[in-house]
């Protein structure tokens, strides 16, 4: 009777209790030292060594609270206890979790690059209106804007086809990605994106060609499952003064056992900008639009009109509209399915640096703009944790994207309108695994290839438009215009293989070694030639290249980091370099068809230290680059020295062709701090310098920006916080600038004398009425400066109130 009444306790107890593991919900390791508190019965209990903790369950209703210094604090119900718990790291510190040197989830502490991690929750404090506004607050990160639909990064003096963008493992360049500013990062929509990494410096082993700079990676939202059937969803609506913006966006996750799935729809209308008015730098008349063409596809004005208000920037504004959809589904216990389908669309998108050059007293072009700018992305990722295989850990993802872009233009007081279009479609296979050597992970494993395959479609179409007074009737004839691209068909393929080890010697030093050999090949055919005749109709480049890295890492203390990284890079010549045809700032680039790769070499050292219980952090980054090979524009006589294109005839010095050149370097650094000054204020701040030359030619290099930093100074509360931003960026001189290439947009200077030094303050406020509704308020641009961003057309956004609301149910 006794040994029934014990069993039948024992049973009794066990019914009540259960063993939980609590684990890293991006590395997927187990945590130790997590203090998991009972409430009903006020006790603690903490993970041992394997993460694993014993936890009493009474009734449905129990509630215990995850606590860890390096993770976000978790209310868990117990009806929804499971036998894993994932904790979300903080973003802080050396124990933060980066998603993209490796391609798989690492400790900071144990990568020897510069990265920065933008959050979910800085997105929302930032609230930017697009994707680009979001990385222009990132340290070491300026963007550059043609137009206001836009927005080119620049990393160590580098962007475009030298910075590697990637969405959700999938790399967003593709074969017509140009050098000098490029667009194309405002297609992933803020409001899908749940973290973003930047990666300085090149990133060559893990992500290939293009990685020169460095890496942006936008991750959007993760997928978990729930033992219960879950949904929350949220509408946010914005609005903005500056431009009359008015976004709204709607998002829905759900998930249970066996599924889980996010949605997200959101879109954006801008009206044309307006820029600040008070003119600090002294010169009154920059920037200001006096004139500006009313001119549309279907209204004809042989001049141009009166801007009533110059403050105002004619021909700024366009609407966008985003879509995202994804699922997770289990195939067993180690693999998952994660199905994801991306949708972006831009309205037409004016070229405001095209549309305020003038010609004979009057503005140039009657029309120029892009053609609605469009992205699809359908990928299939296959996730596996602990697969007894070489693919242990790891990814295999499969993705197909196209992409269509098209430019139209009409000069003033003519009939004939050009326009071009660019298709591409975009098949990709990635696979990214390690591999633990050892059972404490102290050896790490990390091999992968990646297969990607472009194909390019470049049209043209000449039409002389029917006009009745102010009213385009239809084309009455057409006539022959040159393709962007070669017309008969272009394509672009690579295939590498990497793989990389990192193994921790010790408790205070890590090793990491890497290497990756690429292959590319690009195939371009030209047909019908009007202003410029090629050569040779067909060509055919192929290049092989090796690169590697080797890092590494010395902790003297748990919060110091030294780091050293010494690697190599490239870029194979795309079909943007070899083949395009275009003309900017009354110069003209022609094709090269005998463009060779650049390479790269790069040294980098970094210390990061935490102070007074990590209420201090300080980075420091430091690098020097050089470039060989490397490719920039210089003047070219190939196809004659006169060239008459687009109704303009260009000559000797005004030709260029991308041409490869002997060896330049670009050398910085990057200064960080962030200060935890009392209890809920807290300080951010960082410096970044660059300066780059060419040997050959003592030529500055183009891309690169002055000295510029950004801080902020935050009362963080519960419920509401409020936080005052600053930025600056010193003055670029005129000798600074190289005036052949003409990417920086020397001619949108005052007085082509360079760009003026600037500073702005900024002020914004979240408050948390509810746990469901949320209100911000910002006022930025305070007070009302006029600037414009280094080798930007556009004049930056006057002072603006933006005012937001967020409801979830």
């Amino acid at each position: 009777m006794f040994r029934i009444l014990v069993a039948f306790l024992l049973i009794s107890i066990s019914s009540f209790s259960q063993k939980i593991r609590v684990i890293d919900s991006y590395t997927q390791e187990r945590i130790e030292g997590v203090e998991v508190f009972d409430v009903d019965n006020q006790k603690t209990k903490i993970s041992n060594a394997s993460g694993e903790v014993q936890v009493s369950l009474k009734n449905a209703t129990s509630t215990f609270i995850f606590k860890h210094k390096d993770y976000c604090e978790l209310t868990v119900l117990g009806q929804d206890i499971d036998k894993e718990i994932l904790l979300k790291p903080r973003y802080e510190g050396l124990q933060s979790v980066v998603l993209s040197v490796a391609r798989v989830a690492e400790k900071k502490q144990r990568i020897p690059e510069k990265i920065e991690i933008i959050t979910k929750k800085e997105i929302e404090n930032l609230s930017p209106q697009t994707s680009a506004d979001m990385l222009a607050n990132t340290p070491g990160v300026r963007v550059q804007k043609s137009q206001f639909g836009g927005g080119s990064p620049v990393i160590r003096g580098m962007e475009s086809n030298r910075v590697l963008l990637v969405v959700d493992g999938v790399r967003m360049n593709n074969a017509i990605y140009r050098n000098g500013h490029l667009q194309n990062s405002i297609t992933v929509s803020p409001f899908a994106i749940e973290r973003a990494e930047v990666v300085f410096g090149p990133t060559s082993v893990a992500y290939g060609s293009d990685a020169l700079g460095g890496v942006i990676h936008y991750y959007t939202k993760s997928l978990n499952y729930s033992t219960k059937l879950y949904n929350k969803n949220e509408v946010f609506y914005r609005h903005s003064t500056v431009n009359n913006e008015q976004t709204v966006a709607f998002s829905s996750s759900s998930s249970h056992k066996k599924w889980a799935s996010f949605s997200n729809i959101s879109y954006s209308s801008f009206d044309d900008l307006k820029m600040g008015k008070n003119r600090t730098h002294g010169y009154d008349d920059w920037g200001k639009v006096y004139k500006y063409s009313q001119n549309t596809d279907n209204k004809y004005y042989p001049t141009s009109s009166e801007n009533k208000n110059p403050n105002i920037q004619k021909n700024t504004g366009y609407h966008q509209l985003d879509i995202l959809q994804k699922f997770k589904l289990p195939i067993n216990d180690a693999i998952d399915v994660v199905l994801n389908g991306q949708f972006s669309k831009s309205s037409d998108i004016p070229n405001f640096g095209k549309l305020n050059d003038e010609k004979g007293g009057d503005l140039k072009f009657a029309e120029w703009y892009y053609g609605p700018q469009q992205r699809v992305l359908v990928s299939a990722q296959t996730k596996f944790k602990d697969y007894k295989s070489l693919l242990q850990n790891g990814s295999i993802t499969l993705a197909y994207q196209n992409i269509l872009e098209s430019r139209i233009n009409r000069q003033m007081n003519s009939l004939d309108r050009t326009s071009r279009f660019e298709a591409v479609d975009v098949y990709s296979l990635n696979s990214d695994f390690y591999k633990l050597l050892t059972k404490d992970g102290n050896r790490k494993l990390f091999y992968g290839i990646e297969l990607v395959h472009n194909d390019v479609n470049s049209t043209a179409k000449g039409e002389t438009l029917a006009v009745n007074g102010n009213k385009i009737l239809g084309v009455q004839s057409n006539f022959n215009a040159d393709t962007r691209y070669p017309d008969g068909g272009s394509t672009y393929s690579s295939a590498a293989i990497y793989t990389s080890y990192r193994q921790l010697l010790d408790k205070k030093n890590t090793l990491n070694l890497g290497v990756r050999l690429t292959n590319t090949l690009l195939k371009a055919n030209w047909n019908n030639n009007v202003a410029i005749a090629i050569p040779d109709n067909a060509i055919k480049l192929q290049n092989t290249a090796l690169t590697g890295s080797i890092g590494y890492i010395h902790r003297p203390k748990n919060n110091d980091k030294i780091s050293v990284v010494l690697s190599k890079g490239f870029r194979a010549p795309n079909v943007d370099d070899v083949g395009k045809i275009r003309s900017k700032s009354g110069k003209l680039t022609v094709p090269n068809t005998k463009l060779k790769p650049e390479h790269l070499y790069s040294l980098e050292a970094g210390y990061d230290k935490c102070l007074f219980d990590k209420r201090l952090k300080l980075n420091i980054n430091t690098y020097y680059t050089l470039l060989d090979n490397y490719i920039a524009r210089a003047t070219s006589s190939e196809f004659g020295t006169t060239i008459n294109y687009d109704g303009d005839v260009f000559e000797n010095e005004a030709i260029l062709a991308n041409t490869n050149q002997g060896q330049a370097y670009i050398y910085g650094g990057t200064f960080g701090m962030q200060a935890e000054i009392a209890n809920h204020l807290k300080c951010h701040m960082s410096i970044t310098y660059t300066q780059g030359k060419s040997y050959d030619t003592h030529q500055p290099l183009s891309s690169i920006p002055p000295m510029f930093s950004n801080a902020s100074l935050g009362w963080y509360k519960s419920k509401y916080d409020v936080i005052l931003n600053y930025r600056m960026s010193l003055a670029k001189k005129l000798s600074d600038y190289n005036i052949i290439e003409g990417i920086d947009n020397l001619d949108e200077t005052p007085n082509e004398e360079g760009t003026p030094a600037w500073q702005i303050v900024g002020l914004s406020s979240n408050y948390r009425i509810t746990n469901y509704l949320k209100l911000q308020l910002q006022l930025q641009n305070i007070f009302d400066i006029h600037y414009k961003e280094f080798g930007s057309s556009i004049s930056a956004p006057g002072r603006n109130l933006v005012a937001a609301v967020a409801y979830s149910f």
